[in-house]
């Protein structure tokens, strides 16, 4: 356990808890939303630091990110915890057992520890991931640090709700995230996920500002966030406001924790989202957890040219000249 980082003392040993949208005042004793940040005797602690419960070498496409050197391999890690309790969550095992009172388990780890690991392993990159990273902040940071320092690059998996306070510590270290955009309406976030819509599309705006390498992915469940309405209103906020050339991935839904009465999302409604992006002037719409290539490709968006090929998670083939099309020189944006 370590003493956390943003937050602030108030009388009668409150605790004022700046690390993320829900901004919790937590009584001694108490806990966070997030289950992982505990108030003892006036003073904010993490139970997450040293407890990392999840750590593999992933192909850097399964974040997923398409765009940022496509074909290579991330040490990811995460912790146990999350800021929000979605009810549809996958990784549910992990992230909601401390929002629920149970202990914060995990294998001891270090920064320096983490970061030798993915330079052994050959990685490019490390991913703070699996569970929400705004909660293990004060580990990703000083990972993050000592990564930037031996050229590996940081990549943030996240649900966008950090602080602004925590943004702002993080915008020099992270190289690029991506970034669950849920739905586009506050009464999902706030029945479903137990969180708010507005900060993540202001967070969504920095990290655009702040120069991150971003991409989007949307999980479409039937009946709760499937309308061409919805899906329409998500596509031009993605176009409109973080630009054309950012990559959205749409997922297909399959029942698990607490969401067990829907079924998984039909391939057409997630192809009529596909068409809904592309209409709305994004470049690069793609569709996830469904079997097949065609739908995860990467087409020049200026002659159609197929310029990265993918089966699954595996690039299969990469014909990008220098951040260019070979075929008409269109540039294909990301970092190659």
């Amino acid at each position: 356990m370590r003493e956390a980082k943003l937050w602030t003392a108030h009388p009668e040993d409150m605790a004022h808890c700046h690390l993320c949208c829900h901004f919790c005042r937590i009584p001694a004793g108490q806990r966070g939303q997030c289950g992982v940040r505990v108030n003892q005797a006036g003073k904010l602690y993490t139970e997450a630091y040293d407890q990392v419960a999840a750590a593999n070498i992933d192909p850097v496409e399964k974040k997923p990110l398409y765009h940022f050197l496509p074909g290579t391999q991330t040490f990811s890690f995460g912790t146990m915890g999350c800021n929000l309790g979605c009810s549809f969550c996958q990784n549910y095992t992990l992230s909601q057992p401390p929002r629920e009172g149970r202990p914060v388990a995990g294998h001891p780890a270090t920064p320096g520890g983490l970061v030798k690991s993915a330079l052994d392993s050959g990685c490019s990159s490390i991913s703070y991931t699996y569970s929400e990273p705004t909660i293990f902040f004060e580990l990703m940071y000083d990972t993050a640090g000592l990564a930037q320092d031996q050229g590996l690059k940081n990549i943030m998996v996240s649900n966008g709700f950090m602080s602004p306070q925590c943004l702002d510590e993080l915008a020099p270290l992270i190289d690029a995230a991506n970034i669950d955009l849920k739905a586009d309406t506050e009464a999902f976030y706030a029945d479903v996920c137990q969180a708010k819509l507005a900060p993540v599309k202001k967070n969504l705006r920095r990290m655009r500002e702040l120069g991150w390498w971003l991409e989007v992915t949307t999980l479409i469940i039937p009946g709760l966030n499937d309308s061409a309405a919805e899906l329409t209103a998500m596509a031009k906020f993605l176009a409109d406001e973080l630009g054309p050339e950012t990559p959205w991935h749409l997922s297909r839904f399959h029942p698990d924790y607490k969401l067990q009465d829907r079924p998984p999302t039909p391939v057409a409604t997630l192809q009529m989202a596909q068409n809904i992006g592309r209409q709305a002037g994004l470049k690069f719409v793609y569709v996830g957890n469904v079997p097949g290539g065609e739908h995860n490709a990467t087409a020049c968006p200026k002659c159609g040219r197929t310029v990265i090929e993918r089966t699954g998670f595996a690039v299969r083939r990469m014909d990008v000249d220098h951040g260019l099309c070979p075929a008409c020189r269109e540039p294909i944006p990301g970092r190659f």
